[in-house]
């Protein structure tokens, strides 16, 4: 075991005050509520905590189209009746509609993992969190399922600069489609997601039987459940693939998805995990010592939201945390009861003991097919293939002295530091 890890938190709390519209269910609100539940509990003297820079434009078509990236630069909630043609072919409307401060949002969030992987890969930290990341249904040339960038594919393909083999796990209730269609025809990187399936539940993929294309074939695993799914099945599935996933593929660094609506109560999902379950899986991944970059995602309950993604913090600072929530901010979303624990849902858990075995048995058989045989050896330090390298000399001046960007290259300086964690050194080393 290493002495103790070294954790490195992203936020911004810009990211917490944009508004999809009324009944939208996804609510940036809730990573406000997630940090200050963070704050409450004095986790941040425990972490280094960055403000991210915001993302440039050519840093998000490392992977996105670079007419995608414009027109959401371009598109504000006043001109968009005038682009009906290309808001229908980036699939921007009803699930991923256009609002105020948009594209400085995806900025954020997809600024925040691409920071997070940096510093993995220079070795500033062992863990890095980013609770306003992971949106994992984007794609290369439009929006999906709340998503506009996918923050996940951008950090994933900075690990890869470093590092010969990534594992990304996703755990939201829905699949991770976009992550998993990124790096389909790639053994460099190994998709593997838990998720409901079936039902015409969204996104509508991630059946067992998609396991990867040509150099990528079985390494995309999926593990489809149905409604119901509780703490001990999910566990026992989630440790008996991933520890075969670890010892097979050996991840230079691990990705994870900790998408919260598959908890009990979701507004949006279906399954009847419990905090400490989701938080368990968490935990599991922590243990094997691997660099970790840590995101959000789904969770549209958002009371719920924030005290996952807080007890998550506390497991990967071997923190305990105590039940009752401390006094902050956003304590009235908490109340009556002010505790951090949720009780187990109760849907009818549909996933039988067969049924479970029989997609273990396909996924450790998928697996076996790729035994002792990595593409990218041990020792081999892989190519630069995907991307090139970001040179900032070459961003227009303008855009890249702007104060506010300057601002958020350094660590913040104001309350959330004290004593070690105080070194607001700037971040352009990263």
């Amino acid at each position: 075991m290493r002495s103790k890890d070294k954790i490195a938190y992203f936020y911004d709390g810009d990211v917490g005050s944009v508004y999809f519209g009324p009944n939208h269910p996804m609510k940036p609100h809730r990573l406000c509520m997630t940090h200050h539940l963070v704050l409450s509990y004095d986790l941040h003297k425990k972490m280094e905590i960055y403000r991210p820079h915001k993302a440039y434009p050519v840093e998000l078509a490392q992977f996105h189209s670079a007419d995608y990236v414009e027109f959401l630069h371009r598109i504000t909630p006043d001109t968009q009746h005038l682009f009906s043609n290309e808001m229908a072919r980036y699939n921007l409307g009803e699930d991923c509609p256009v609002f105020d401060n948009l594209f400085e949002f995806c900025q954020i969030y997809a600024g925040g993992t691409i920071d997070a992987a940096r510093r993995l890969n220079n070795k500033l930290c062992d863990i890095a969190i980013n609770w306003a990341g992971g949106l994992h249904h984007a794609k290369k040339c439009e929006a999906s399922g709340f998503c506009y960038i996918n923050d996940l594919v951008l950090g994933i393909l900075e690990l890869l600069k470093h590092h010969a083999r990534v594992l990304y796990i996703d755990i939201d209730v829905h699949h991770g489609d976009g992550v998993e269609e990124a790096f389909y025809f790639t053994d460099r990187v190994m998709t593997v997601s838990f998720h409901k399936f079936g039902d015409l539940f969204f996104p509508g993929t991630g059946d067992v039987k998609e396991v990867g294309e040509r150099e990528g074939k079985f390494y995309a695993i999926n593990v489809p459940l149905k409604d119901g799914i509780d703490d001990a099945s999910f566990n026992r599935l989630f440790k008996t693939i991933i520890s075969k996933v670890v010892e097979t593929y050996l991840p230079g660094a691990i990705v994870l998805q900790c998408g919260a609506d598959s908890l009990a109560g979701d507004r949006l999902g279906c399954f009847n995990l419990s905090i400490d379950g989701h938080a368990e899986c968490v935990r599991f991944v922590k243990k094997f010592n691997i660099p970790l970059l840590v995101t959000g995602g789904g969770g549209y309950t958002k009371e719920n939201v924030a005290r996952c993604w807080t007890v998550e913090t506390g497991v990967l600072l071997d923190s305990e945390l105590p039940n009752e929530i401390p006094d902050n901010e956003y304590i009235k979303y908490f109340s009556p009861d002010c505790s951090l624990r949720i009780p187990n849902g109760h849907i009818e858990n549909l996933n039988s003991k067969s049924y479970l075995s029989t997609i273990k048995i396909q996924v450790l058989e998928n697996l076996r097919c790729i035994q002792h045989a990595p593409s990218v050896q041990m020792q081999e330090v892989p190519p630069d293939f995907y991307i090139p390298d970001f040179d900032e000399d070459e961003q227009n001046p303008d855009e890249r002295l702007d104060q506010n960007t300057q601002d958020k290259h350094i660590q913040r300086d104001d309350e959330y530091y004290e004593g070690d964690n105080d070194n607001d050194h700037n971040m352009d080393d990263m």
